[in-house]
């Protein structure tokens, strides 16, 4: 082990359900979360700030964003609305306007923790960290007990940033150096999702705990999508890489997916109505969410169970907008796997198994290997026996423009 990740306990501690960032609709489930799901849901968040993003909480935080913003229009917000919908405009990348609605709101509720917390972030995303250690010193000390100790990271956090000035350290950030706690840095990672040292102090994290193959995936992301420059990064990005080959040459590897206790699949919960769900059209496909197809369960002995909705589709045609994954070099396909929203990393972030739709096309049609999302129109085949196989299957497919 090398003198950095020596440095980390591997213990892992409870993570509070928020802090940081306060939004009555965003909740978390307990974590550390695994990586994969980890990976998906910090990507999701931090994709809200780009507006031609497609992702499967944005239609639902805009709608939010859009009936506060009509309200505040009528009437005085409640201090709890307020603070929904500072944290949404935090979320869409308008942090500067979240420090104007948040402000006089803090001045009239001063006791308000949810209020004094979402100042804080909304100050450090909006580049005045001074604002941001005052807004969340006073969020550490109305902080509940559940809550205290991630609302600490996160102000020793603002406190370093603001420390460094102009020159950041090229490195993560030490203050984790001590206790490595998986379930503190993931929650800021959550907060901050477009915070690049973040992520790469969780790359470290899963280095130290023996995943080697994580920590390594992550460091790409930390170059191909936030274009970290850093030369430290990227020869620790090459170490790694070289490991991962080096284990990729031996059969029978087990010891190299880490000794982290994660508590949950995915760290953002997600609520399903069935009450929201289209009626099947009689005379062509019907919208298919992937929500329906995520409450699939498998029990003992692939014992599958699909919402009735699901089950009803069987053998009908069905609409699905989602990203084409190849599973071929080939320039034209034929045949794919479907995804809910792109996947960077197969292996880290791989999407669970009812996140994933094979997809065959109709003789004679081809589709691009198109990085943007697209609408699949074809016959949904259910697998209720065989555990080789996958969940979904959507046949004589055509390709069309996402709505």
């Amino acid at each position: 082990m090398t003198r950095l990740a020596s440095l980390f306990l591997l213990a892992v501690t409870a993570a509070p359900s928020f802090a940081g960032l306060y939004y009555s609709g965003e909740v978390t489930n307990p974590l550390p979360a695994k990586w994969r799901g980890f990976l998906m849901d910090h990507r999701m968040l931090r994709a809200l700030t780009s507006p031609k993003a497609v992702t499967p909480i944005h239609d639902g935080y805009a709608a939010a964003l859009t009936e506060l913003e009509s309200a505040a229009a009528s009437r005085m917000l409640t201090a709890d609305e307020t603070a929904d919908r500072g944290a949404l405009l935090v979320r869409f990348g308008k942090a500067e306007k979240a420090v104007e609605v948040l402000r006089p709101a803090v001045r009239d509720n001063p006791k308000h923790f949810r209020l004094a917390a979402n100042l804080g972030t909304a100050w450090q995303l909006a580049g005045d960290l001074a604002q941001a250690e005052a807004a969340l010193t006073e969020a550490v000390m109305l902080a509940p007990p559940a809550t205290k100790a991630a609302e600490e990271a996160h102000l020793k956090l603002v406190r370093l940033r603001r420390k460094e000035g102009k020159n950041p350290a090229d490195a993560p950030d030490v203050i984790f150096a001590k206790d490595a706690n998986a379930a503190v840095v993931q929650q800021l990672a959550l907060w901050l999702p477009g915070d690049g040292r973040l992520l790469w102090q969780l790359a470290e994290i899963a280095h130290a705990a023996g995943d080697v193959r994580t920590a390594a995936s992550i460091l790409d992301g930390c170059v191909t999508e936030f274009g970290m420059k850093s030369e430290s990064l990227r020869k620790k990005r090459q170490q790694w890489r070289a490991v991962v080959e080096e284990l990729d040459k031996r059969e029978h590897v087990s010891a190299d997916r880490g000794t982290l206790a994660f508590r949950s699949a995915r760290p953002l919960a997600r609520t399903f109505d069935e009450s929201k769900l289209p009626p099947i059209n009689p005379d062509g496909p019907t919208p298919l969410p992937w929500a329906a197809l995520g409450e699939t369960t498998i029990g003992k002995k692939f014992a599958v169970n699909h919402l009735k909705f699901v089950d009803r589709l069987d053998g009908k045609p069905v609409s699905l907008v989602g990203f084409i994954r190849p599973t071929t070099a080939d320039a034209e396909l034929e045949a794919f796997l479907f995804t809910e929203f792109p996947v960077g990393c197969w292996f880290c972030e791989l999407p669970e198994p009812t996140g994933i739709v094979s997809v065959q096309l109709a003789k004679g049609e081809v589709a691009d290997a198109v990085k943007t999302p697209v609408k699949i129109m074809g016959t949904l085949k259910l697998n209720r026996d065989d555990p080789e196989a996958y969940l979904f299957s959507i046949v004589d497919a055509k390709v069309g423009v996402a709505d």
